[in-house]
């Protein structure tokens, strides 16, 4: 998933060269059962949550995660996917990826929105997705659930749910997938 994304993006380009596997398969599906229950717990069942997964990432971690959600309660809830392109402050430096579309069709008003995404990083993502939330409506209240929490923070964000907190440097990238977490580094 990783890779799409990576070399478009300017200036760094290249090929996503994995130099550890730090979760494997049975791990993420362990995190994300935990981070099921702990959405269940939190929010005293599902009634009134909408998963949204962030476009491209995080797609996947919200699928995994309503997957989840059905089995520990018996019904899932509305899911949508949110592509944050044109809302990010960095915009024109990352590529807006076609195929990436938005898709909610629920009424996101009082709602209980769990943003989904596979990384978390400097906040920015979330910070757009945020304001691209607006467009849809006002939510009873926005959690954010996360395969892995990097650190490196730039804006004052923090997530409901982790996968797993990895300490990173700045030059390393993180690539979730179904079959793990990759910590690696781009090469040209």
């Amino acid at each position: 998933m990783v890779e799409k994304e990576r070399v478009q993006t300017p200036p760094k380009g290249g090929v996503f060269v994995a130099h550890a596997r730090v979760l494997d398969a049975e791990d993420i599906k362990r995190a994300i059962q935990r981070m099921a229950h702990e959405i269940v717990e939190r929010n005293h069942g599902l009634d009134n949550v909408v998963l949204i997964g962030l476009q491209t990432g995080g797609v996947m971690v919200a699928e995994m995660l309503t997957e989840a959600l059905s089995k520990i309660s018996g019904t899932s809830p509305p899911q949508g996917t949110l592509d944050v392109a044109l809302h990010r402050d960095d915009i024109g430096m990352r590529p807006v990826i076609p195929e990436a579309v938005t898709d909610i069709s629920v009424d996101l008003d009082g709602a209980t929105i769990v943003i989904a995404d596979d990384v978390l990083f400097t906040g920015r993502t979330i910070r757009a997705a945020l304001d691209a939330l607006c467009d849809f409506g006002r939510p009873k209240e926005i959690q954010l659930a996360v395969m892995v929490d990097r650190g490196h923070r730039e804006l004052p964000i923090r997530p409901d749910y982790v996968g797993k907190n990895l300490p990173t440097r700045i030059s390393e990238i993180v690539d979730v997938s179904p079959e793990g977490v990759d910590l690696g580094t781009v090469e040209k």
